[in-house]
C-alpha cells in the first residue's frame, strides 16, 4: 500500500456546491480549482474532491486538472466514491463512503499503490475499513456541524480516543466541527490528523492554518493512544 502522509495529516474536503449543470466554464468550477491551487501551495496533505452532483464527464475534468495542479508536490488528490474516475484522471486515490464499494474490493481491483480512504461513523466501521485494506479512515462527526447532522449525534472525543487506541497504528482523521480552537484536543485524543471543509475553505490564510496544525505536533504533550 502507499504510505500515508506524515502526521498530523491535513485533509481539505471540497464543499460540494457544484451541480449537474456545472461545466468547466462555470464560475464554481474555476473557484474549486483556485481552492485546490491554494491548498497545494499551503501544503495540505490530502484534498478530497467531494462534488457528488457533477456529471461523470465534468468530475473527470475537475479531477484531472486538480491532479495536474498537485503533480510534483506532496499533496495527494482523492475523488469521493469514484475510484474509476480517480484512476482515469491520474489522481492518487479514492475516498469511499457507506454507499461505495468496500475497501477490500477497491484494493483488489485498483492495486496496492492506489490510496484508499474510508469515511466512517463508528469504531466498527473504522475497523472494517482497516481490515479491508484501507490506508486510513475519516472518523466522525466528532463535534456538531451542519454538514454531518445526517449521520447522527456527534461521537465526541471519548469515542475518538477509544477508536484510535483500539485501531492503532491505523490512522484516523477526525471530522465534524473541527476548528483552530479544538484541533489540539482532537490530536490529544489520538487522531492522526483532521478533515474539514469550513476550517480550510473559509481560512483567510491557508498557510497559517496548516502551520498551526503542524506546530501542535511539536508540543511537549503526546497525543493519547
Amino acid at each position: 500500500m502507499p504510505s500515508t502522509p506524515p502526521t498530523p495529516i491535513t485533509c481539505l474536503v471540497t464543499p460540494g456546491e457544484t451541480t449537474r449543470e456545472t461545466t468547466p466554464e462555470s464560475e464554481e468550477f474555476r473557484d474549486l480549482l483556485a481552492l485546490v491551487a491554494r491548498a497545494v501551495a499551503a501544503g495540505v496533505a490530502l484534498i478530497q474532491l467531494r462534488e457528488k452532483n457533477l456529471s461523470a464527464r465534468t468530475l473527470h475534468q475537475l479531477a484531472a486538472r486538480a491532479a495536474a495542479l498537485a503533480r510534483g508536490t506532496e499533496t495527494r488528490i482523492l475523488v469521493n466514491d469514484r475510484a474509476d474516475i480517480a484512476l482515469a484522471s491520474r489522481c492518487d486515490g479514492v475516498q469511499l463512503t457507506a454507499q461505495s464499494l468496500e475497501a477490500r474490493v477497491v484494493r483488489r481491483v485498483f492495486g496496492e499503490r492506489f490510496l484508499v480512504g474510508v469515511s466512517t461513523h463508528s469504531r466498527r466501521e473504522a475497523r472494517e475499513a482497516r481490515d479491508g485494506g484501507a490506508d486510513f479512515a475519516i472518523f466522525g462527526p466528532v463535534f456538531d456541524t451542519p454538514s454531518k447532522r445526517a449521520y447522527g449525534l456527534p461521537l465526541g472525543l471519548e469515542d475518538l480516543r477509544e477508536a484510535a487506541l483500539a485501531l492503532a497504528p491505523f490512522p484516523l482523521l477526525a471530522v465534524g466541527g473541527i476548528t483552530l480552537e479544538n484541533m489540539y484536543d482532537v490530536l490529544r485524543a489520538g487522531a492522526a490528523g483532521l478533515a474539514a471543509i469550513r476550517m480550510f475553505v473559509e481560512s483567510r490564510d491557508l498557510v497559517e492554518t496548516v502551520r498551526a496544525l503542524e506546530n501542535l505536533s511539536t508540543l511537549g504533550d503526546t497525543p493519547a493512544g
